[in-house]
């Protein structure tokens, strides 16, 4: 399995709007005969793949994947009806898939006659996929909120001059997170004061070398100009003409939009915080002191600390000078009328 979920995460960096799944194919000896991986919408599932690869030595074998095998025909055929047909004896699965379109694989197999074992490192799989079982399970995108502040939690100084806060280690690692997301979010104020890209791009200004670019999203009830480079051809362009955030997402998951960048203002960061839909924060703190100017956050609604959104931090590194802080909101405890 652990092999199984190595080539998932190195087969693309990202699938969305679907999962990373990889697939190992063992023969009744247990000797690995195929190793296959999903690499986006469009192109052959995981066991597809490694079916395809195994050939005539997949009669009998056992197939590992990471996540349940699909029972949905869609661009695709279904995982589980490929399985079968191979003549697949067996088979191991992580993480049931939270789909209901999709799931029901196991049963399938099982009504087949195949020996159907779920739940291995199961937690492993959803990790690699976080993003996409959130959408899932929710109906509603993940959001990463990313900001960049100083050690006294200023976004700009008191001038208005924010470029730049970090170095550019930090910033060429912006880029690398950035592009495990599906949407970059800003607001139209961001726009109409930065006149921004909000493309991948490496710290000489130059396009990375990604395949895909992913959808820039304007959120606000400004139009964006016509000439404004956030409408270029370099990547999708997406307005929401709202300042809901639940509209906000709901359209987003209309266009299959699983992971979102929020970037943008402190209002902006605000309105998500204050709405519950900040699943992650990606912070950089810079060894900066400035003592006025904007502050990352504002808008929230909070007045006392007996309010405040606690976080339960999940990781820290230096990046050149700067600290990336990356935290969780933490759930609220039950109320009493919760536990009635």
């Amino acid at each position: 399995m652990r092999r199984a979920l190595d080539a998932a995460r190195e087969a693309v960096d990202k699938a969305l709007p679907n999962p990373r799944v990889g697939c190992v194919i063992l023969d009744p000896a247990g000797t690995v005969v195929a190793v296959g991986a999903h690499r986006g919408a469009g192109t052959p599932h995981a066991e597809a793949d490694a079916l395809a690869r195994a050939g005539d030595r997949a009669r009998g074998a056992t197939a590992v994947v990471t996540l349940e095998p699909c029972n949905h025909t869609g661009r695709t055929g279904a995982c589980s009806e490929a399985l079968i047909a191979a003549g697949v004896v067996r088979v191991v699965y992580a993480a049931d898939d939270p789909n209901p379109v999709a799931s029901g694989g196991a049963d399938r197999l099982r009504a087949a006659g195949v020996d159907v074992e779920g739940g291995l490192l199961a937690g492993e799989s959803e990790r690699l996929n976080v993003a996409w079982t959130h959408a899932v399970r929710t109906g509603r995108p993940f959001v990463t909120w990313k900001f960049a502040a100083t050690l006294d939690g200023r976004s700009a100084a008191a001038d208005g001059s924010s470029q730049w806060i970090t170095g550019p280690e930090a910033r060429l690692d912006v880029q690398r997170l950035r592009a495990a997301c599906d949407a970059i979010l800003v607001g139209t104020g961001t726009v109409v004061a930065d006149d921004p890209r909000l493309t991948l791009r490496d710290d000489e200004n130059a396009p990375l070398p990604y395949a895909v670019q992913p959808t820039r999203v304007v959120m606000g009830e400004r139009l964006v100009a016509a000439d404004a480079r956030v409408r270029d051809d370099d990547a999708p362009f997406l307005q929401l003409v709202t300042r809901d955030v639940d509209a906000a997402l709901a359209a987003l998951a209309e266009h299959e939009i699983r992971h979102v960048w929020l970037e943008g203002g402190p209002r902006l960061a605000g309105a998500f915080l204050a709405a519950g839909a900040v699943d992650e924060v990606v912070a950089y703190v810079a060894p900066t002191l400035l003592g006025a100017g904007a502050t990352a956050l504002s808008g929230t609604g909070i007045q006392t600390l007996a309010d405040a959104v606690q976080l339960d931090v999940t990781d820290t590194t230096h990046v050149g000078p700067d600290l990336r802080i990356t935290a969780r909101p933490r759930p609220l405890a039950p109320t009493d009328e919760d536990r009635s």
